[in-house]
């Protein structure tokens, strides 16, 4: 299964995000060293977001990402 790498827009709503499939890669580190450069080349723009996934294909890998998360329950000591 392939690592894929998606530039994450913002869209219209939180619900609703824009992703563009950047590349794909057969290897996790090599992955992780395209998202460092690009994020280190990317401006002050904090909007736009690398992401890097692992799927069986590019739909999966869309709906993993599109899926909305829960926000995870702060105990009192995390605060």
């Amino acid at each position: 299964m392939p690592y894929y790498v998606y530039l994450i827009k913002p869209g219209v709503t939180n619900l609703v995000k824009n992703l563009e499939k950047v590349s794909d890669f057969e290897n996790f580190k090599q992955a992780k060293n395209f998202v460092k450069e690009k994020r280190a080349d990317q401006d002050e723009d904090k909007s736009l977001t690398y992401k890097i996934i692992f799927a069986d294909n590019e739909l999966e890998a869309e709906e993993r990402l599109s899926e909305q998360r829960e926000a995870p329950i702060l105990r009192e000591w995390e605060k």
